[in-house]
């Protein structure tokens, strides 16, 4: 993949926390450094915005978490975790990424979508298609839908540097 990258360049970051904390936790038993995935996302360009889109509990663990991601510049959007009847718990925040990602797709050039999950497909397609904005990929590769990675302009790969993008672990 031949992709450019200048500092003119305006992007737009685009957080799926879920998909990269339990790739993290089930991958490397370790959390993810955010710093260093969204400076290496950036790549030295124009940032417009950073938002990561996160998952509340009852017990409300995730305060510190969400004033760490603020103090490195990333917003966050927040929902409540759904929990049914039968015990079945369901945080999924996919749609609301992809509706942001569309929406502020006009003011950028470059869409960096932080996740691996294959779900992404369409709006990544969409993005080239419509939009003909660049749409780049960063996660652990190593739990990262191969269709996504062909959709892609570019692909960062935090499994060929895990110590770079990981906090605690093995």
């Amino acid at each position: 993949m031949t992709v450019i990258k200048h500092k003119e360049q305006r992007v737009g970051v685009f957080i799926d926390t879920q998909n990269l904390y339990h790739s993290a936790r089930n991958l490397y038993k370790a959390r993810v450094n955010f710093g260093a995935v969204l400076k290496d996302a950036v790549a030295g360009r124009k940032l417009v915005r950073a938002v990561a889109y996160v998952i509340t509990t009852e017990a409300g663990d995730e305060k510190n978490f969400f004033d760490a991601l603020s103090k490195l510049g990333i917003e966050t959007k927040t929902k409540d975790l759904q929990i049914f009847a039968g015990g079945m718990k369901k945080a999924d925040w996919d749609v609301g990424l992809a509706v942001d990602a569309i929406k502020m797709s006009p003011k950028l050039d470059a869409v960096i979508l932080v996740s691996g999950d294959g779900d992404f497909i369409p709006l990544a397609e969409y993005l080239k298609i419509h939009s003909g904005i660049q749409v780049e990929v960063v996660s652990f590769g190593k739990s990262t839908s191969s269709k996504l990675r062909e959709a892609a302009d570019d692909f960062l790969d935090l499994s060929e540097n895990p110590r770079k993008y990981l906090m605690g672990g093995k």
